[in-house]
């Protein structure tokens, strides 16, 4: 008996420090550029042949050095609602989930939110396990970061390329310039990778991103307490 009541209680430390540990962390990177994130170090110790291997390229920028052209290619891109959602797109959800018993797959269906949940606390590889832990993660950088925070960390990790993380990287990689100074059709080219960026297709999905920015408007970040839910 003794043992079991060992037992329940070391599993129930484990899992405090746990939780404390990613509160930590979900709060330290409010403030603090993330430099690293798990892909990042997948990715660049993945079998390559030499010749084709591109050395890791990543800076960090604030995301008043990040064009609007760009931020607002991401949304419309990725996730439309995200100025009013709060972390979750369920009807994206419902419909992947449908699609998904019939055997198709949906596009669409991780909000930014998830995406940074993701890319900064988690793994690549898809499973029930880590898809529990990426909608904790994303209820608790909701919670506490605001959008604009959300969108830069977002921007400052996604994979944009083979070694190419972050904005920054990506628009010196493909384009030579400082993101701050992409046209709008740069920026949805940028943004056209995403889904899948060792892929080579992005003008047909470039196009429709440009469309979809004409409709959107202006980009307005929401004050953190007047965040509207609009599923």
């Amino acid at each position: 008996m003794n043992i079991i009541k060992r037992l329940f209680r070391f599993i129930f430390k484990i899992i405090f420090w746990l939780v404390a540990f990613s509160i930590g962390m979900a709060f330290l990177y409010k403030y603090v550029p993330v430099k690293v994130t798990p892909l990042m170090v997948v990715r660049y110790f993945e079998p390559q042949e030499q010749s084709l291997r591109v050395l890791w390229e990543h800076d960090w920028v604030s995301l008043d050095h990040i064009s609007k052209n760009l931020q607002l290619a991401v949304i419309c891109s990725e996730d439309q609602i995200f100025l009013n959602h709060n972390g979750f797109d369920f009807k994206a959800i419902e419909k992947a989930f449908e699609y998904n018993k019939k055997g198709k797959r949906i596009k669409g269906a991780s909000t930014i939110s998830q995406q940074t949940a993701k890319n900064v606390f988690l793994w690549s590889q898809r499973s029930w396990f880590r898809k529990g832990l990426e909608t904790y993660f994303t209820f608790l950088i909701e919670l506490c970061w605001s959008k604009e925070r959300i969108m830069e960390v977002y921007l400052n990790s996604i994979e944009m390329g083979k070694g190419v993380f972050g904005a920054e990287a990506a628009s010196k990689h493909w384009f030579k310039k400082s993101t701050r100074n992409l046209s709008k059709l740069e920026a949805s080219s940028i943004a056209a990778i995403l889904p899948n960026p060792r892929s080579n297709y992005i003008q047909g999905r470039t196009d429709w991103i440009i469309k979809q920015m004409v409709y959107f408007g202006v980009l307005d970040y929401p004050e953190k307490d007047e965040k509207k839910v609009r599923n």
